[in-house]
Formats: C-alpha cells, sequence, structure tokens
C-alpha cells in the first residue's frame, strides 16, 4: 500500500499535449511583444534617419548657396560720371548748353 501512495500520476497525451500548447502561447505572446518593440525602434530610428536627412539638405542649400557666384554689384559711379549723365539727360531732351547753365544759374565765358 505505500507503494501506491508514492507512485506518480501519469498525464493522458491530451493534458502533455494542452500543456505544450500553453507553452507555445506564452512563447507566441512574448514574440508579439517583441516584434512590436521591433517596430517602435524601427519607427524611432526612421525618424532619426528623416531629421538627419533634412539638415543634410539644409546644408546642401548652404552649401550651394556659397559656391554660387554671387551677382556683379553694381558699380558706384563717380560725382563728375553723375554730372555728365544728367547734362547728356538734358541734351537728349533737346536742351543747349547754354539753357542747361543758364537754369543752373551759371554765366558761361566765351
Amino acid at each position: 500500500m505505500a507503494d501506491s501512495e508514492t507512485k506518480r500520476v501519469r498525464r493522458t497525451p491530451e493534458e502533455r499535449a494542452a500543456e505544450i500548447d500553453s507553452k507555445i502561447g506564452v512563447i507566441n505572446q512574448s514574440i508579439e511583444e517583441l516584434e512590436a518593440k521591433k517596430q517602435a525602434a524601427i519607427a524611432s530610428f526612421d525618424e532619426k534617419i528623416a531629421a538627419a536627412q533634412e539638415r543634410i539638405k539644409v546644408l546642401e542649400g548652404k552649401k550651394q548657396e556659397i559656391l554660387a557666384p554671387k551677382p556683379p554689384r553694381k558699380p558706384r559711379k563717380t560725382k563728375k560720371q553723375k554730372i555728365q549723365e544728367i547734362l547728356k539727360e538734358a541734351q537728349k531732351n533737346g536742351m543747349k548748353p547754354e539753357e542747361i547753365a543758364e537754369k543752373l544759374g551759371i554765366n558761361l565765358s566765351e
């Protein structure tokens, strides 16, 4: 009788299969959690990559601005050049040198 108390109870194949199924379920759940973490990490890295690419575009734009030739500056006109231009415009409008001098209040000595 002592032997019958210490004998272990044998499980049926269905019970053993059910236990294995529960273990498989736990492992599948952990796989799903890992996949979720993986997707979150991928999304995080994608955002970082996109931000880095935007910075590259900005820097490329600055580089193009630096390398592009600047438009030539318009040379400044001297006082003499400005006066000559005014006299040419006045002559184009049909004014004679005497009329220009008269309007400016200058006496021309001949």
